[in-house]
């Protein structure tokens, strides 16, 4: 699970004292851009879920699959990626400006530290472009109008929309429902939108109710949905095949291994504007 904070005011200074979804996802990565307090969350979360980092590690295989569709099968060229989380191999903009080099990648997080690095690490080709927006999530009207969104892409023209693994920190269904329909509006047809987002789905029935005690007493920030939930935020745009369905099965590989959809516990979703 790649992940974003999604607090309302963003922080100019680098807490290290709070943990931040996106340094702990680097850390269940097993990156070195995390703190005490990231690596303290992280091992509370992994001991009421022990496959945590197997579903970090599918969760980032499903970014990669996903982009390289929707460049090489789907002709996308422009990507708004919210909540990107810190910067690793086979970034957005790497893996499509692989396929082709004109694509054009806007990075959106509200983590100072994913500021910071993503400046410094996400270089474009020469035909393409990159940006990055220190914003909210929960404000799309500031992403949408910012400068630089409408700097580098042009939303006449076809965009994929990522949401991967960021729903899942705003708890109410009907607050992420108004957040991805103010984003979707803002797209023209023939644009996608992609998104992840922890399940309970797959869970046996004593690690889904360990799970809810870890919701309801504030030690986890990861708020699953169904797969009838996750469906519905995306209605009335047109599912890619395989529609919703674990992200280590969303078109995997030939011949690569898969884990158990219960170790990942993670669905996945690709859908166009028609």
């Amino acid at each position: 699970m790649r992940e974003a904070s999604t607090s309302r005011h963003l922080q100019h200074a680098i807490d290290t004292s709070v943990p931040h979804p996106a340094r702990r996802y680097n850390y269940w990565l097993g990156g070195k851009d995390n703190f005490a307090a990231d690596r303290a969350s992280g091992d509370q979360i992994a001991a009421a879920w022990p496959s945590v980092r197997t579903a970090a590690i599918e969760n980032r295989r499903f970014l990669k699959r996903v982009t390289a569709f929707l460049t090489g099968q789907a002709g996308i060229r422009q990507f708004l990626d919210i909540g990107t989380g810190l910067p690793t191999a086979d970034n957005t903009h790497e893996v499509a400006q692989a396929i082709a080099p004109d694509s054009r990648v806007v990075y959106v997080d509200n983590d100072p530290m994913v500021g910071v690095h993503a400046r410094a690490l996400m270089t474009s080709t020469p035909e393409g472009a990159t940006a990055y927006l220190e914003a909210d999530l929960r404000e799309p009207e500031a992403i949408l109008h910012h400068p630089d969104l409408r700097r580098v892409l042009d939303l006449d023209r076809p965009v994929a929309l990522m949401l991967i693994a960021v729903l899942h920190f705003i708890r109410d269904n009907d607050e992420v429902a108004r957040i991805v329909r103010r984003l979707v509006s803002a797209l023209p047809p023939g644009s996608y939108a992609a998104a992840s987002n922890a399940t309970k789905d797959f869970m046996r029935p004593e690690d889904a109710a360990t799970y809810d005690m870890l919701v309801a007493s504030g030690r986890t920030d990861v708020f699953p949905r169904s797969r009838a939930e996750l469906a519905a935020l995306f209605a009335g745009l047109d599912l890619i095949e395989p529609g919703v369905v674990p992200v280590s099965d969303w078109r995997p590989v030939a011949g690569a291994d898969r884990p158990d959809p219960v170790d990942v516990s993670v669905l996945g979703v690709v859908a166009r504007l028609p």
